[in-house]
C-alpha cells in the first residue's frame, strides 16, 4: 500500500447509472428529473453521509453522463481514483415510471454498457491500492454480464486473500438474469461470504433447489456453509439477523412512505455502519431500519440519506420543528 493512502471502511463497485424520473407515463412524455443510481453507489453514499471512508471503482461511459456519476459521488465524499472509463461503451441508463402511488415500472438502458464491461483488472488495482475492511457486492454486478462477473469473482478471492470481510446484498433483478442463473452463480459464492442480506425470497437463489422453503431453515443451512450472518428484510414487516446464537428480530420504523426505491440499499448501510461501529446485532438491526425509513421517507435512491446527526430526527414527534 502506497504511503499516505487511506484505508477504506468499505470498498465497492458496480454500474451506477444516469436516472431519469418522471412524474407519471413514460408514453406521455412530460418533464423528468436527472440523477444518477446504482445499488452499489447508493449503499457508498449512505455510508459516507455516515462518516465512513468508501471507495467505488465501478465504470463508466468517456461521456458527459459518466462525468455526472462520478461528479455525483466524488461531492459525496466518495473516493472514485479506482473507477475506470470506458471509450467504447456509453454509461448506462435508468427511467423510473411511476404508475400508481405505490407502483413504480423501472426500465433499464445497460445492455452493452460500460459498466457491464467491467475489468477484472480494474477492480484488482482498486481494491490492492488500500485493502479494505469490508468487500460489499450485490447480486446486480454477476447478472450484467461476463465480464462484471469475473470482476466480482476476483474481488471475492482477493478479500479472501486478504482476510476482508465480504457483504453480499442478493438485491435480485429478474429483468437481469433468471432465478436459474442467480442461483447457479450466487451459490458458489456462499463459502466467501461473511454477511448475506436478502428478502425473504431471495434466500432460496442462495442455496440448491431442492432447499426447504422456510426462511429460517434456509438461514440455517447458510450459517452451515460458514457465513457468520444472514440478514433477512421483510420490508414493511422490519428484518431479522439469524446467527449461531439464534435469531433476532426487529420492526420497522413507522413513517409516511412517499418512495420505496432504494430503501433496501439504505437498509443495508445502516447495517454496515452500525456493524463498523463494533455494534451488536440489536444496534446493527436498529440503525439499518432506521435508515431505511428515512430512504422510504424521501424521493430518490440515495437523496434522502441521513447523516449521523440526523439519525434522532426519526424519533421526533409529528410537526417538530427543529430550531
Amino acid at each position: 500500500m502506497s504511503e499516505g493512502v487511506q484505508v477504506p471502511d468499505v470498498f465497492t463497485f458496480g454500474e451506477t447509472m444516469v436516472a431519469l424520473r418522471g412524474s407519471g407515463p413514460l408514453k406521455l412524455g412530460g418533464t423528468m428529473r436527472v440523477s444518477v443510481a446504482g445499488a452499489e453507489s447508493n449503499v457508498a453514499i449512505g455510508l459516507a453521509r455516515l462518516g465512513h471512508r468508501v471507495r467505488w471503482a465501478g465504470a463508466v461511459g468517456e461521456d458527459e453522463a459518466g462525468e455526472l456519476v462520478l461528479r455525483t459521488l466524488r461531492a459525496e465524499g466518495i473516493d472514485v481514483t479506482g473507477a475506470s472509463r470506458d471509450a467504447e461503451a456509453p454509461t448506462g441508463l435508468i427511467l423510473f415510471e411511476p404508475r400508481l402511488p405505490e407502483v413504480t415500472r423501472v426500465h433499464y438502458y445497460r445492455s452493452g454498457s460500460a459498466g457491464s464491461r467491467l475489468e477484472a483488472c480494474a477492480v484488482e488495482a482498486a481494491f490492492t491500492a488500500a485493502p479494505p475492511r469490508i468487500l460489499h457486492l450485490t447480486g446486480i454486478t454477476p447478472a450484467l454480464g461476463p465480464s462484471a462477473r469475473c470482476a466480482a469473482r476476483r474481488a471475492l478471492r482477493l478479500a479472501r486473500e486478504r482476510s476482508t470481510l465480504v457483504c453480499l446484498d442478493v438485491n435480485f433483478r429478474s429483468r437481469l438474469w433468471s432465478s436459474e442463473d442467480a442461483r447457479d452463480v450466487l451459490s458458489e459464492w456462499m463459502p466467501y461470504v461473511d454477511v448475506l442480506i436478502a428478502s425473504d425470497d431471495e434466500l432460496a437463489l442462495c442455496l440448491p433447489s431442492d432447499a426447504p422453503g422456510d426462511v429460517a431453515d434456509q438461514a440455517k443451512l447458510l450459517l452451515g456453509l460458514g457465513i457468520g450472518e444472514v440478514v433477512v428484510k421483510y420490508g414493511a414487516d422490519g428484518a431479522a439477523v439469524h446467527t449461531g446464537e439464534g435469531e433476532l428480530r426487529v420492526p420497522a420504523r413507522t413513517v409516511r412512505a412517499v418512495d420505496p426505491v432504494g430503501a433496501g440499499d439504505a437498509f443495508v448501510a445502516g447495517y454496515l455502519s452500525a456493524l463498523l461501529d463494533g455494534e451488536d446485532a440489536a444496534g446493527r438491526l436498529d440503525r439499518a431500519v432506521t435508515t431505511g425509513a428515512f430512504a422510504v421517507a424521501s424521493h430518490g435512491d440515495w437523496e434522502g440519506a441521513p447523516t449521523r446527526a440526523e439519525l434522532p430526527l426519526l424519533g421526533a414527534g409529528s410537526g417538530t420543528v427543529v430550531r
